[in-house]
Parts: structure tokens; C-alpha cells; sequence
């Protein structure tokens, strides 16, 4: 071999690994900015839910249907559903 393919073969290697340092470091970087952009997102979306829901929803201690009225027929139909007989004794 002589000195130019040799040169060539070096230079073509140390521009591989260059740029895989460079990537590694752009990858990071990258990540880095999408994390931060992730927690404004996060934030944004929180301070939105907190202002949609406020005065909205009702307090979870009050049953809704606690003093509902009977209204149900089939409840008052049979006025000796209390009295069960067993034809077989």
C-alpha cells in the first residue's frame, strides 16, 4: 500500500468516529430539549384541567341520589310479597 491509501483509510476512520461522537452528543442534546419541552406540556395541561374543573364538579362527600323519591310500580304491586309458601311440604 502506499502512503496516500493510507492517509485516505486513516482520515476516512477518524471521520466515522467524529461523527459518531457528534451524533451521540446532538442525540442528547436533542433528548434534553424534548424533556423540557415535555414538562411545559405537562404544566400547560395541568394549569388547564385545574381551571376547566373548577366549581364543575361536585363534591364526592354528597350522595345524589340519597332523597330520591320511589317511583317504581313494580315495588308497591304485590302487597303480601312478604309471605312466601313452599308447595312441596
Amino acid at each position: 500500500m502506499d502512503k496516500k491509501t493510507i492517509i485516505i483509510i486513516v482520515a476516512a476512520g477518524l471521520l466515522i468516529v467524529g461523527l459518531a461522537i457528534a451524533g451521540y452528543f446532538y442525540w442528547n442534546w436533542l433528548n434534553k430539549s424534548n424533556m423540557k419541552f415535555l414538562e411545559n406540556i405537562d404544566d400547560a395541561t395541568s394549569k388547564i384541567t385545574d381551571s376547566a374543573t373548577k366549581g364543575v364538579l361536585p363534591s364526592l362527600g354528597v350522595n345524589p341520589l340519597e332523597n330520591k323519591p320511589d317511583i317504581n310500580p313494580a315495588d308497591a304491586g304485590n302487597p303480601i310479597k312478604n309471605i312466601k309458601i313452599n308447595p312441596f311440604e
